[in-house]
């Protein structure tokens, strides 16, 4: 049997992005484990090398087992990933940021997986106390600090990954997982005012999925079994971006667990940090969508 690539969340925004990366640049077969939760078979990308397996992480000593002596890597961002959806839907989070993951862990350690791990810029804003400030942030950081834990105790093999604010190709545009570039996009070609949650002036530092996807390859690659980030230099506040659109806004009211400044300044005192920058401009993907909208 062929050595084999596991993605979790396989069927969802950054995961197929990932998938499709993969493809170019290795020869293995790949796996998406994913429980269509956010993600979607339009997502699913064409290829004899993928398998997809409708599944719970919960579940996955049952569904992998029989392929755990060809599984060289698992990429784990099949988890819940959203901030304010958090405190509606904390048991659907905990059970997958969680209790989940947990089961990821464990078949990567008993079965001697490398792991790479997308982690969040949500549990590192103002000086590390935001990592309680959300279900969301507070479950990833605990994840955190377990993997840190079994690298100590059992030399157990990860590379972690924080994203910022990840937009583009299969992004969700509508629903209550809808990313904010993929909201403003849906609102714009609709002729709706784009929707900007209060203040405004909260900053995020977005960056384009290829970018993203293109620094957990060379992870996996470089294995250094360390921490990356991957943002972009430029950040923005959430009314400069709907600016970009050059048409009608409106204000939403302020939200539970909403972060106003990028994670990054925080983070970058860091040195155990490898910092990645993207190279694709917001402004750059706004003005091109408008073009093409137009």
């Amino acid at each position: 049997m062929k050595k084999i690539i596991v993605v979790t969340g396989g069927a969802g925004f950054i995961g197929s992005n990932l998938i499709e990366y993969l493809l170019q640049k290795t020869s293995y077969k790949i796996i998406s484990l994913d429980n269509y939760s956010t993600g979607t078979k339009k997502n699913h990308i064409i290829s004899q090398k993928i398998k997809y397996i409708k599944a719970d992480t919960q579940n996955i000593f049952k569904i992998l087992s029989k392929y755990k002596k060809n599984i060289k890597v698992i990429f784990h961002f099949g988890e819940f990933s959203r901030i304010f959806q958090s405190f509606k839907k904390f048991y659907e989070c905990y059970d997958s940021n969680s209790i989940g993951s947990k089961e990821v862990f464990k078949f990567c350690l008993e079965n001697k997986i490398k792991l790479i791990y997308s982690a969040t810029s949500a549990s590192l804003g103002n000086k590390g106390f935001d990592k309680n400030l959300s279900p969301y942030a507070f479950t990833k950081s605990k994840n955190i600090e377990l993997l840190e834990n079994l690298k100590n105790w059992f030399n157990f093999k990860f590379e972690i990954i924080y994203f910022y604010n990840v937009y583009g190709i299969r992004q969700i545009q509508e629903g209550e997982m809808a990313t904010v570039i993929g909201i403003f996009q849906k609102q714009f070609k609709t002729n709706m005012p784009l929707t900007v949650v209060k203040p405004g002036t909260q900053t995020r530092r977005f960056t384009h999925v290829s970018d993203t996807v293109k620094v957990c390859y060379q992870a996996w690659m470089r294995n250094k079994c360390t921490y990356y980030s991957i943002s972009n230099k430029k950040s923005y506040s959430v009314l400069d971006v709907a600016k970009m659109f050059k048409t009608k806004i409106s204000y939403l009211k302020p939200r539970l667990g909403e972060r106003y400044a990028s994670a990054l300044t925080n983070f970058s005192s860091n040195k155990r940090v490898i910092k990645k920058f993207g190279k694709i401009s917001l402004k750059d993907y706004v003005a091109s969508f408008i073009k093409e909208k137009n």
